[in-house]
């Protein structure tokens, strides 16, 4: 495990400087790695990817839990020592280890290769946590669970359901992938830099999406929101072709053309689509 001096000591070592670009707070506290560890639920044979692992302090906390690790990680300077991170605190399990060098929003499964990932742990960037997230769950589909440490309001609109002010597009497509949680908060404390915003942790397990097409659904889920103080008659004109066009597609779906956006849950999202779908071609 690495400590606040062995940290420090690190990332002299190598001359890195945390950037705020690239989302840079490591984490230096052992016990916070741990507890992340534990509340990820892993299984020994889960093989967990681990965007931005950093100086190596949540990817030698996996190691010993999982059967492999594929960490993906943009700097070249950290993903060129982490190996021999590993290979120096725990020689034994060093062969769990592969390391990507590459943007997380980029990766594709064949990049990864074998073995596939079953579940994501990360402290994710905090300017690209909502994107990662849904990317990977869209190009990994062996990913049945993972969790992540992320801006505490972020885990917040990722966790919502509908009817509550933190819903919205994000937590509308994550819940199209998985059923999502709130996992406890993080203190800023156990990060070098300490952020100036607070942390939380998020869980999900991974479910059956709706039946259709994710795009088409997610497409109207970006129109809804748009204006999503206005009823979904007049929100999604645009999206139908018409505000007539949307009330006929939002009756055949069930659905109240006065409601709003934030009432609709994924599923209704997805039948509304259908029934677009399906008055276009009749």
């Amino acid at each position: 495990m690495l400590g606040p001096a062995e940290v420090r000591a690190l990332a002299g070592e190598l001359g890195v400087r945390p950037t705020k670009r690239l989302g840079q707070n490591f984490v230096h506290d052992p016990n916070t790695v741990r507890r992340i560890v534990r509340a990820a639920e892993l299984a020994p044979d889960d093989v967990v990817v681990e965007v931005g692992p950093g100086l190596g302090s949540l990817t030698l906390g996996l190691l010993p839990a999982v059967a492999a690790v594929h960490a993906v990680e943009i700097d070249p300077v950290l993903a060129a020592r982490l190996p021999a991170t590993a290979a120096q605190r725990a020689p034994e399990l060093a062969g769990r280890l592969t390391v990507h060098t590459a943007d997380a929003l980029r990766v594709r499964a064949a990049d990864l290769g074998s073995p596939a990932p079953t579940a994501l742990v990360a402290n994710l960037p905090y300017n690209v946590g909502v994107p990662v997230v849904l990317h990977l769950l869209t190009e990994l589909p062996g990913i049945r669970r993972g969790l992540v440490m992320v801006q505490a309001e972020v885990a917040e609109r990722l966790a919502a359901g509908p009817g509550s002010r933190a819903y919205g597009v994000p937590s509308a497509k994550l819940a199209w992938f998985a059923a999502a949680r709130r996992a406890g908060p993080v203190p800023r404390t156990v990060f070098w830099p300490v952020p100036n915003v607070d942390s939380g942790l998020l869980a999900f397990d991974r479910h059956e999406p709706p039946a259709g097409d994710r795009k088409d659904v997610f497409a109207l889920v970006d129109a809804a929101f748009a204006q999503r103080r206005k009823a979904l008659r007049s929100a999604l004109g645009g999206w139908a072709g018409s505000p007539a066009a949307a009330e006929e597609a939002l009756v055949a779906a069930g659905i109240s053309p006065l409601a709003r956006a934030e009432t609709l849950g994924i599923d209704d999202f997805a039948r509304l689509a259908a029934a677009r779908v399906g008055s276009a071609t009749s």
